[in-house]
């Protein structure tokens, strides 16, 4: 079967993808504390429509939730990985790398993909193979466990792992910039680009706070830091569902 260049069907919300919209308001500011004041564990109701918040970044920063991390009883297998949530044949790694190709690539019989051009960030690298680069989770699996995850419910877990409502959640780079992370946070590691480092401080930010996870005391410091040399756009958020 010939091979044909596809968009999946699913996608991530192109919104509040890659970066900040300038939108305010005290209706805003009302539903931020509403979010906040939530237990990082809560599940929504089914047929509730999930809260939006905006808040200038260095706001959002200030006002993580503060807690030591705990990693007892963390595996990566509790957060079940790449999946095929819409049944189209392309797995969130695959759905991902299409959105993500600067030069869309091939997709063929099984999700197969070949070709295309990406753009890996972290450290500014052109990657014409999609076997160079990984998908990373903005914030890994082993700090969102530290962070509250530990307290959810398997389901949850895995809609974490496969985020594509979101598309600061996950991101394609290089192999060699994903594996030098880890399970790093910001205190100990950035990206190698540092024009990169205002936009990982935001999507990091963003995602701890569409999933409730909170920060430990030197997560908080260096985001603090880092975030007051960056421009204080607002951040949207849609709190997960």
């Amino acid at each position: 079967m010939k091979s044909t260049t596809v968009k999946p069907t699913v996608g991530r919300k192109s919104g509040p993808a890659r970066g900040v919209r300038l939108i305010a308001g005290l209706g805003a500011m009302v539903a931020w504390g509403a979010l906040l004041a939530a237990p990082a564990q809560a599940e929504a109701v089914p047929g509730e429509t999930a809260a939006t918040v905006s808040v200038p970044l260095r706001q959002a920063v200030a006002d993580l939730p503060v807690a030591d991390e705990d990693r007892t009883g963390y595996s990566r297998s509790a957060f079940r990985h790449w999946v095929d949530e819409d049944g189209d044949g392309c797995n969130t790694r695959a759905e991902v790398l299409v959105e993500e190709a600067v030069t869309p690539p091939d997709v063929g019989d099984g999700c197969r993909i070949s070709g295309g051009e990406w753009d890996s960030y972290y450290d500014g690298q052109r990657v014409g193979n999609a076997s160079g680069l990984d998908i990373d989770h903005v914030v890994p699996l082993a700090e969102a466990w530290d962070s509250g995850a530990s307290e959810w419910r398997a389901e949850r877990r895995m809609r974490y792992a496969n985020d594509l409502g979101d598309a600061r959640a996950l991101v394609a780079v290089t192999a060699r910039q994903n594996r030098s992370k880890a399970d790093k946070d910001p205190a100990e590691w950035l990206p190698a680009l540092s024009d990169a480092h205002c936009r990982y401080v935001t999507e990091w930010t963003a995602v701890k706070l569409r999933w409730g996870l909170t920060v430990d005391t030197r997560e908080r410091e260096a985001l603090t830091s880092l975030a007051a040399g960056c421009p204080d756009e607002t951040l949207t958020v849609e709190q997960a569902p």
